[in-house]
């Protein structure tokens, strides 16, 4: 890495500020950075700060007279083997997909022979304005690559896709790009991820439901994007933001996360890790059931989809590898054995939830069931679970 360099665009926006931290990660890895700081940007964050972080000259104008007499644009965009925008404003996306070259940023984002990586920042509705994903579209199709936007609340005080990824994550992003396909294993590919418990409503107030957080999957998420996998995650209802890179789509029940996971398919790989509720009510109140001091009303329950056995089934779209999860308090091993050969999936990890803080929390310990016998792994935090995972697929996959 110590030969490696950055050329760091540092863009107008809020989420300006995260770029010093991006620039620590970087320089601490020992790669090297280059910034050039836009007018709006400046007025986020300070030459002076970015200059001392990166412990390099700080660029700003297209016409210096002491940097452009020797063609400073030029040189610049082609002097870092990656550049990468943070944060990449509604404005220099626009620029960069028209091919403009108004100032010193988008002139060096025309006049370069590099890969370019950009990490957007903006309110959410113009992230969703047909004109930026226009220039989106334009600029993966030229060949760029984004990281985020995630989702959630933004200094404008709106919530939903818009917010920059946290600087950890670009910093994962630009060390794969940095290292090339072969720390991408999984390029190409594409995963469905089920991640979190379902909802089954009892009436419009009340619902049948479990204490997965979703943690696991969406840690598995993120690790698989990590990768370079495309990855769907379909979520059933829980309080966390949806990993960078990751096209999560929201569900509440059983027969949602299914449909959604069948409008997902064709994909390489499936894991089911969300808790599905077996069983949901067999009719559902359109009003709320008043307590009128009676026997309480009997609730009458019958099987929900069976999730991972229909991803599992033979047929032209059946992943290549399918994962399941089995969740149990006792005899874990036995259970998820048998689950194995009654789903038809490939492997099951085996966890169990009978042990203080599992569920909800941030460790685990698994087991890898599958036909040639049982892995078992030591206890360890839910997202190094994830990344062992992720990478004894992409192997699988291989």
């Amino acid at each position: 890495m110590a030969q490696k360099q950055i050329l760091l665009i540092v863009g107008g926006g809020v989420a300006a500020y995260k770029a010093l931290e991006l620039t620590r990660l970087l320089r601490k890895a020992g790669v090297g950075v280059r910034p050039i700081l836009t007018s709006a940007g400046a007025q986020f964050v300070t030459p002076l700060s970015l200059a001392a972080l990166a412990e390099d000259k700080v660029y700003s104008e297209l016409f210096s007279l002491t940097d452009e007499a020797e063609m400073g644009h030029i040189q610049l965009s082609r002097s870092a083997d990656l550049v990468v925008v943070v944060p990449a404003t509604a404005d220099l996306m626009a620029k960069a997909a028209h091919g403009l070259a108004g100032d010193l940023a988008s002139t060096t984002l025309l006049a370069t022979d590099k890969p370019v990586l950009m990490a957007p920042a903006m309110n959410v509705r113009m992230w969703e304005h047909p004109a930026t994903q226009r220039n989106l579209a334009t600029l993966k199709a030229d060949g760029v690559a984004f990281v985020g936007p995630d989702e959630g609340a933004m200094a404008c005080g709106e919530y939903g896709p818009g917010r920059m990824a946290e600087p950890a994550v670009i910093f994962e992003a630009i060390m794969g790009m940095l290292n090339g396909e072969a720390e991408r294993p999984l390029a190409g590919r594409r995963a469905i991820v089920t991640a979190g418990p379902t909802a089954e409503p009892i009436d419009p107030v009340r619902y049948l439901t479990n204490r997965s957080s979703g943690k696991q999957g969406y840690a598995i998420a993120e690790a698989l994007a990590a990768l370079g996998c495309e990855v769907t995650l379909v979520s059933g209802p829980t309080a966390l933001s949806a990993p960078a890179g990751v096209k999560r789509v929201q569900v509440e029940t059983a027969r949602q996360m299914l449909a959604a996971c069948q409008a997902a398919l064709p994909a390489d790989l499936a894991v089911c890790v969300a808790a599905v509720a077996d069983w949901r009510p067999a009719n559902e109140g359109a009003v709320k059931i008043k307590k009128t001091g009676d026997a309480p009303p009997a609730l009458k329950l019958v099987e929900n989809p069976d999730i991972l056995a229909t991803l599992s089934a033979a047929g032209p779209d059946r992943p290549r590898l399918v994962v399941g999860f089995a969740a149990e308090t006792n005899d874990v091993e036995a259970y998820a054995q048998a689950k194995l050969a009654r789903k038809g999936c490939d492997w099951i990890v085996a966890n169990d939830v009978s042990v203080e803080g599992v569920m909800g929390g941030d460790d685990n310990t698994v087991s890898i069931v599958s036909a040639e016998g049982v892995e078992r792994w030591d206890k360890t935090a839910k997202s190094d679970v994830a990344t062992k995972l992720a990478q004894r697929m992409a192997k699988a996959l291989a």
